[in-house]
């Protein structure tokens, strides 16, 4: 496993040329020390020691780089880990944060994903919760109020590609099979898609399944297109912008079944940091914990009674 230690390195006691060299951003400059501060490194490197072969293989990436490519991923908004290559490649400053040098080549998007279907998603959580544990630590954590919103995200799954859930015919199969039984030319491919067209609820996902990644579901998005589909719902505290917790769900859950899982999960992060002190001894996050939920309108539905139960579920 890579680690942090093996990749300090010595400077160059002689340059051969001038070399570009650039101050960092005050933004990673101050994050890099409050983790270093933390002990960001070394706990990473713990808690992914198991899925890493002592002498098999070459270095791989560090735990604490590829947590903090996640992090870049987050500040700078880039949605994909192609994305989150290209951008440390191209920065200096970005190189600095994660320690690496002009003639160092910096991970790609293979290295990338490989690290996270590596890793677990206990890690990833251990991981998110010493984060949290560390927000709470200066302050910035109330957890009085949160507010939970839910985004729709593409799966990297094609509509073309799902197969029926009982016979494992493909979409075109299926239909096809429809228009030979109506009397039609199944090998007709327009008298074919005129039927098409003609029926309704073409796709429930109680009837097709992508088989390359059975958990996503068919889903309508916000621009009226209709993809394989995943529903990632975060809970913030609205006093800070912190997020306390994120569950994700089959794309056509609905908002008022999501949330169910996602206010308990909320409520118990919180409660955990209630105890938290800060640098100067105080406590700053809710002494009673999660006490108000603000949703959309997709949660109407609601009573106030079902609201105050789930929030307070952690508690049992």
């Amino acid at each position: 496993m890579g680690t942090k230690r093996a990749r300090q390195k010595q400077e160059e006691l002689f340059y051969a040329s001038e070399r570009a060299e650039a101050p960092g951003h005050p933004f990673y400059e101050q994050l890099n020390g409050v983790l270093d501060d933390a002990g960001f490194d070394k706990f990473c490197e713990e808690q992914c020691r198991d899925f890493y072969h002592t002498k098999l293989g070459r270095p791989s990436l560090a735990p604490g780089v590829y947590f903090r490519l996640l992090l870049i991923g987050f500040f700078e908004g880039i949605g994909s880990e192609r994305g989150i290559g290209w951008r440390v490649a191209d920065s200096l400053s970005l190189r600095r944060f994660l320690n690496y040098g002009l003639d160092e080549a910096t991970p790609d998007h293979v290295t990338i994903s490989r690290t996270r279907r590596l890793l677990d998603e206990a890690t990833h959580q251990a991981v998110f919760t010493f984060v949290l544990t560390e927000v709470a630590r200066r302050g910035m954590l109330k957890g009085k109020t949160i507010g939970i919103d839910a985004t729709s995200l593409e799966a990297n799954a094609a509509m073309r590609s799902i197969v029926r859930r009982d016979t494992g015919e493909s979409y075109m199969e299926y239909v096809r099979r429809l228009a030979a039984e109506a009397g039609l030319d199944g090998a007709d491919d327009d008298a074919v898609r005129r039927m098409d067209r003609k029926r309704k609820k073409k796709t429930s996902n109680d009837e097709w399944v992508n088989p390359h990644d059975p958990e996503a579901e068919v889903t309508k998005m916000k621009d009226g297109t209709t993809h394989m589909a995943y529903k990632a719902e975060q809970a913030v505290d609205l006093d800070t912008g912190v997020i306390v917790a994120i569950t994700t769900h089959g794309g056509a859950t609905g908002d008022s079944e999501s949330v169910q899982e996602t206010l308990p999960a909320a409520g118990l992060a919180v409660a955990e940091q209630i105890d938290t002190p800060t640098a100067q001894g105080s406590y700053k996050v809710h002494e009673q914990g999660l006490r108000e939920v603000v949703t959309d309108k997709g949660c109407a539905k609601w009573s106030p009674t079902r609201v105050i139960t789930a929030a307070w579920a952690w508690r049992r």
